[in-house]
């Protein structure tokens, strides 16, 4: 298990970060003002960072679902052998961009349940149905494959 740090910036925001086998802290400060930073220290010296890249709360988004929802996948599917899993996104202007979770009806409609929603750089495990989505999110579903797919059709044709 990987042991997460996470620092108080005085006038700044928060980091937080861990220790990587390579002897690297590799992390995010998370601003006040709503950006992101991506951080990897020096080896020798875990206060002062060889590398940091500003991303925009999209790219920070971006990142978190290419790391985050795969990995959430990942234990899903290790933990309970025999279910089927799928990412789907909520994509920008899609009919449900800015209403409900409960507005789609993907329960109901295709048996399918949203077990989190992934959004810039946070999961959000268990939504209720007045859970609000917007575009770029990425919903973490669990169903028969048949009942996926139409959850992929209702999500983007409503």
């Amino acid at each position: 298990m990987v042991n997460v740090e996470v620092t108080p910036l005085p006038g700044i925001g928060t980091r937080q970060d861990f220790l990587a086998k390579s002897g690297r802290r590799i992390g995010v400060v998370n601003h006040r003002d709503g950006h992101f930073e991506l951080i990897v220290s020096k080896r020798d010296d875990p206060d002062s960072c060889v590398a940091s890249i500003p991303l925009t709360v999209e790219e920070s988004a971006a990142l978190a679902n290419l790391l985050g929802a795969p990995n959430l996948v990942a234990q899903l599917q290790e933990q309970a052998a025999g279910v089927h899993t799928r990412q789907l996104p909520v994509v920008p202007g899609s009919p449900f961009d800015g209403r409900t979770l409960g507005d789609t009806a993907l329960r109901t409609r295709t048996g399918v349940s949203v077990v989190a929603v992934v959004r810039a750089g946070s999961i959000h495990p268990s939504p209720r149905p007045d859970f609000a989505l917007g575009g770029g999110d990425m919903l973490i579903t669990v169903g028969t494959p048949d009942g996926l797919a139409r959850a992929s059709d209702v999500l983007d044709r409503g």
